[in-house]
């Protein structure tokens, strides 16, 4: 099978702008892609030549198999897209919105009410189904959005910035979402620069600049490329200096980054009294949290657990916390743009 999505040595140009330069990238079924970068980067751009809307100026790029240049039509079948900017909907309901673009996608008319009502409710608008289009909140128009993107059952889902503007609540909602078109196997592309979101729910990441592909792949992956290392968190019951020497004194652990014991992270005077008296009544407080840097292989992190219990230290947490896209995007971008 081929890739879902398939990208060579792509590039756009606008007279003597480059909006987007040899780009190449490979998504399976069932990817969901973060598409990070600033605005000007070439995000748009990229969307707008896989949904067949722009014309790339050199290389290529495949949909399911199928040339966005060569068959343009084709690919429109497999694709759902969502533009940044909603348009203008007057006098105009909910499930005619729908209704117009299912008609658009050449699907027969008494297939239609049914289809409109499964979007409906996949995102969560069934109660708006006869409201007007102009009386919905911002985040039930991206909510709407989605749904018309979804109306003709795209393989391919196309969104450019579908958080942009939206309060807590409805990022959360279309975050949700989009884990289940995942779970349904669609392949995602979402372009943004709301970074702390989008490493929970992508599975891979592309970070562009100046229309150039800096980094893509597993999100895990490409942090551990950038930092050269990956970060452990353990906490221990007591004796927190004496695993801190054991964690040093390991080949695969590079340095200690943070630190966190006891009775130095108790400043407020109500909690230090009360780890005084736990003290005090025989429950240690040498304890805490001491974070590591590893640079072994992957997979074979359980030896340094392995190193802790063996020299008798209690441990009460084993963590490796997630990437960071914030410090990934900082360390591999300079802040240019076109």
């Amino acid at each position: 099978m081929p890739p879902m999505i398939q990208i060579t040595h792509l590039r756009k140009e606008y007279k003597d702008l480059v909006a987007v330069q040899d780009l190449t990238l490979e998504l399976e079924k069932g990817d969901i892609f973060g598409f990070i970068g600033p605005n000007g980067a070439g995000k748009t751009t990229t969307i707008k030549m896989l949904a067949t809307l722009l014309m790339p100026t050199a290389g290529s790029a495949t949909v399911d198999g199928i040339d966005v240049v060569k068959y343009p039509e084709k690919v429109r079948s497999v694709v759902g897209y969502m533009p940044d900017f909603f348009g203008v909907y007057d006098d105009i309901k909910v499930w005619e919105y729908l209704d117009f673009f299912a008609a658009a996608y050449r699907i027969q008319k008494a297939k239609r009410p049914q289809i409109i009502d499964d979007v409906l409710a996949l995102t969560d608008l069934t109660i708006k189904k006869d409201a007007y289009v102009e009386s919905l909140s911002r985040g039930m128009k991206q909510r709407l959005c989605l749904a018309k993107t979804l109306v003709h059952d795209p393989k391919v889902m196309l969104l450019d910035e579908p958080a942009s503007g939206l309060d807590p609540r409805a990022r959360i909602e279309i975050r949700e979402l989009l884990k289940e078109l995942q779970s349904m196997g669609k392949t995602i592309i979402v372009s943004s620069h709301i970074l702390p979101e989008m490493e929970e729910f992508c599975n891979k990441i592309g970070i562009i600049e100046r229309g150039e592909m800096i980094v893509a792949g597993d999100v895990n992956t490409i942090a551990r490329q950038v930092r050269g290392q990956h970060t452990i968190e353990i906490g221990v019951v007591d004796e927190l200096e004496r695993a801190e020497a054991i964690l040093l004194g390991m080949s695969d652990i590079i340095r200690e980054v943070k630190r966190t014991s006891g009775l130095r992270k108790l400043t407020d005077a109500a909690e230090l009294g009360i780890a005084q008296t736990l003290q005090k009544n025989g429950h240690s407080s040498s304890g805490g949290i001491v974070q590591i840097g590893y640079v072994g292989e992957p997979d074979e992190e359980y030896r340094v657990l392995q190193a802790l219990v063996q020299a008798n230290i209690k441990i009460r947490m084993f963590h490796t916390p997630s990437a960071d896209l914030e410090d990934v995007f900082l360390r591999v971008t300079k802040g240019h743009v076109n």
